[in-house]
């Protein structure tokens, strides 16, 4: 193959397209003499294609790129620029078919994960486009005689975005697409496991909309040579992580060494109060997405059913029922609303969880076992699981347990539950369900965290509103008016209109 990728290559976004190779400077780079690494589909076990393991050099080339182009594409007028985040929403949605099988494919998305992620994120790409625009200044009076303030937002420069696996395409591109369209530039280093929807899929969507060379960036890689260096670079004027809240905290340490602002969205341990005059149906409807939905794997899922005891008995029940009758299969079947967990690692993390939860003296519902499909040795499928019995201070309640696991926790009134609620942490998301909406908006607003929903799930994300958490669940916003925030900084220029009479 030659250095660079043939460009009816380079516009394939088929499963079956030619992966193989980083994004710099406006080429897809093939850089045959680098090691590969082998990007798995979850279901199958099978190696469906492999990416680059950037180094340190990639990353330096990947900024030296960037950093170049950034002045030029800052100066591009804002209607050009929205323009090339409008046709990357395009381009999303006439491909749909494509990205629907690559997110299942590679990252294990049943159809309602795969339909949530590709409609949230031609949404959120729209709305991107119009950050261009919105980058608002003003003019403040002054306490000087004849002096005007002018108070103007800019780029920041470049921004880094390190992405997660289990939404990849919609978390990377929330932050790539916002960044673009404000008029930085931007480095991508993807989670390994999703370097393709997470990473290459973004530097094709955009090289096919025009975007001009160096201001998109994608370098695949290993955390620990890619991620590191990227974190750390001493271009970054903006650090974008999402993941784990072991991991952001080294990232925001190498971010802040450099003087580059950290925006980092976290771990949760999300709780879902159910009191006792909420309507059980919408709140075990609520539960079973808000648990299962993506087997879990999601920083605002429900960790934590929080349940009146004069209702729980009835709900748990309900809410094992429905887990039990989920359909466990391959994402690319039709009827398939559980898939695979990511990896070992994660699937062993979260069976271990509720063994020793189970040891703690929980009881068992449902669930708490791999299931084979298609008869895949070594599965990564976890039953959908309930534990009941359960006490915050058990392995599935107080850690983040990421997976398709549901604990319920009893409580006996409005003040128990919001301390059970508030007893982690992490300050993420949460929910409350009352037939009261007074009553449980009182109970809301008393609970720490960044997002709050009632009488509904905490899975819940739009692009017109802030996106994070408090606490240990990270710092920043993300989506409209605050991302742009974020991506940008203020710049006060005073002009003195009439002579001015200084002290001496």
């Amino acid at each position: 193959m030659s250095e660079q990728i043939q460009s009816e290559q380079a516009s394939d976004l088929s499963v079956d397209a030619d992966w193989d190779a980083l994004y710099i400077d406006g080429e897809f780079r093939s850089v045959p003499d680098r090691d590969r690494i082998d990007v798995e589909n979850p279901a199958t076990r099978e190696v469906f294609t492999q990416v680059p393991s950037g180094t340190v050099e990639d990353v330096d080339d990947a900024y030296e790129a960037a950093v170049a182009a950034q002045t030029e594409w800052e100066n591009t007028p804002p209607d050009r620029r929205a323009e090339v985040v409008r046709k990357v929403a395009y381009l999303i949605d006439e491909h749909e078919d494509e990205i629907k099988e690559l997110l299942a494919v590679e990252g294990g998305s049943t159809p309602p994960k795969q339909a949530i992620e590709h409609g949230g994120t031609v949404t959120f790409v729209h709305d991107a486009a119009s950050h261009a625009f919105r980058m608002d200044g003003k003019h403040n009076q002054s306490k000087i005689p004849g002096k005007e303030n002018i108070i103007q937002r800019q780029p920041a420069g470049v921004v880094a975005v390190i992405s997660p696996w289990n939404v990849p395409m919609k978390l990377s591109i929330r932050a790539v697409a916002p960044a673009i369209a404000t008029g930085n530039s931007v480095v991508l280093k993807p989670a390994t496991e999703t370097a393709v929807t997470g990473g290459l899929l973004l530097a094709r969507l955009f090289d096919m909309a025009g975007l001009p060379d160096g201001v998109l960036n994608v370098v695949t890689g290993s955390g620990s040579t890619a991620g590191d260096r990227t974190a750390a670079h001493p271009d970054n004027d903006v650090v974008a992580f999402t993941g784990s809240t072991e991991v952001g905290r080294m990232v925001g340490n190498n971010a802040i060494d450099h003087f580059a602002l950290p925006a980092l969205e976290l771990g949760g341990n999300n709780p879902h109060v159910v009191l006792e005059d909420a309507d059980l149906d919408t709140a075990v409807d609520a539960g079973v997405f808000g648990s299962f939905w993506n087997q879990g794997q999601v920083c605002i899922s429900i960790n934590r059913h929080l349940v009146h005891e004069s209702v729980y008995d009835e709900y748990a029940e309900r809410l094992t029922e429905r887990a039990a009758e989920l359909e466990i299969a391959d994402p690319r079947e039709e009827d398939s609303i559980i898939g695979p967990i990511i990896n070992e690692s994660q699937r062993d993390e979260i069976l271990d969880y509720v063994e020793r939860t189970v040891e703690q003296g929980a009881t068992l519902e449902t669930g708490g076992e791999t299931v084979t499909v298609d008869g895949v040795e070594d599965s990564l499928y976890v039953a959908p699981t309930v534990l009941t019995d359960v006490t915050n201070d058990m392995a599935a309640a107080c850690n983040e347990h990421f997976g398709p696991v549901a604990p319920i926790i009893p409580f006996s009134d409005d003040d128990e539950a919001v301390e059970l609620a508030n007893a982690t942490e992490y300050g993420l998301a949460g929910s409350v369900h009352s037939a009261d909406r007074g009553r449980a908006r009182d109970v809301a607003d008393r609970i720490d965290v960044g997002m709050m929903h009632v009488n509904d799930q905490p899975v819940n994300a739009e692009p017109h509103v802030p996106f994070g958490g408090m606490k240990d669940s990270g710092t920043g916003r993300y989506n409209g008016d605050w991302i742009i925030q974020e991506f940008t900084e203020s710049k006060w220029t005073s002009v003195q209109r009439e002579s001015r009479d200084y002290l001496f």
